[in-house]
């Protein structure tokens, strides 16, 4: 990693937080914990609640560079990441292409495909699909809205009748849905700052899956970090996560979803280029056991934006 610079280096930081998604609630605690933080350390920092007029305002206030913390569509997708390198400003996290490829869980998946990187089998919903085929195909399968966070909009199915209602719930979300096979087995997640790969976190939820509730609301989900897990297969899973990270084109931060099913194996589920940065986040909790503090972790994502050499119309996100 390299070397933090002194707090007033870092210019005027605006932390850009809340925006339309169905993630916006998540999305504004993340965002004031990391402006707290930040004001903490001494970094001169304000906060924008990213509505309609988010690109005046940045034009407006020419901040020094942008702390994102805006969740899901808009903010993680590649259109903030777009519209910063026009307007000239470094900015924490992936760049435009890597962020749109992360946010689509079908693109991800073809990148990885290619690159004979495991993955759970999928296919695309679509209205005239025929769902009777598709589980005889992937058996029992989650559904997915292609290009939501937070687990919001996702649903299981067994039956054909199951999977045409979770296609319908998840098509309320996005107009692009998934199936996927459903992987039944241990989930972990691998969190990467500034290169290095963080401990490997394991998560144990009384629900079905870790869904939404499970993330933020429930006190009974179960975290252990460092995963028990055996020294080659933690080295295992570490190098498929950030294998995973580095064919998306990813940068500064971010967090790989892991499955490991009943033979031991390990499936690619997503990437996670804005991840959470709340009391239940799983980042900050892999940072701790490194000996970050909420603090210093903040400002070694608020570094990762230092990288970005600006340049003439914007800059190159490496």
């Amino acid at each position: 990693m390299t070397d933090l610079w002194p707090v007033n280096r870092y210019g005027r930081v605006a932390v850009v937080m809340g925006g339309k998604s169905a993630e916006r609630e998540i999305s504004l605690i993340s965002g004031r914990a990391v402006l707290e933080s930040l004001l903490r350390s001494g970094v001169d920092a304000y906060g924008i609640n990213a509505d309609d007029t988010l690109l005046q305002q940045l034009m407006t206030d020419k901040p020094t560079r942008v702390f994102i913390m805006l969740h899901g569509r808009d903010g993680e997708d590649g259109k903030l990441q777009g519209a910063l390198e026009w307007l000239g400003i470094p900015y924490t996290g992936s760049g435009v292409l890597a962020s749109a490829l992360a946010m689509d869980k079908i693109l991800s998946k073809r990148v990885w495909l290619q690159l004979g990187l495991s993955t759970a089998e999928f296919t695309e919903l679509k209205v005239d699909t025929d769902f009777a085929a598709v589980l005889q195909q992937l058996g029992a399968c989650f559904v997915k809205p292609v290009c939501e966070g937070s687990s919001i909009g996702i649903g299981s199915a067994e039956t054909a009748e199951q999977l045409r209602a979770a296609w319908k719930r998840a098509s309320e979300c996005d107009a692009h849905v998934m199936a996927e096979s459903w992987i039944r087995g241990r989930e972990f997640t691998v969190a990467i700052l500034d290169g290095e790969v963080l401990p490997v976190i394991e998560l144990q939820s009384s629900n079905a899956f870790y869904d939404f509730e499970a993330k933020y609301v429930s006190n009974e989900t179960r975290y252990l970090c460092p995963a028990p897990l055996a020294m080659a297969e933690t080295r295992e899973i570490q190098q498929l996560s950030l294998n995973a990270y580095h064919a998306l084109g990813c940068s500064g931060w971010g967090r790989v979803d892991v499955m490991r099913d009943g033979d031991g194996r390990f499936w690619l589920l997503e990437v996670n280029t804005v991840p959470g940065m709340t009391s239940h986040s799983l980042v900050p909790m892999a940072a701790k056991a490194v000996g970050y503090d909420f603090d210093a972790l903040v400002l070694r994502i608020l570094h990762t934006s230092c990288g970005a050499a600006v340049g003439p119309g914007g800059i190159s996100h490496g």
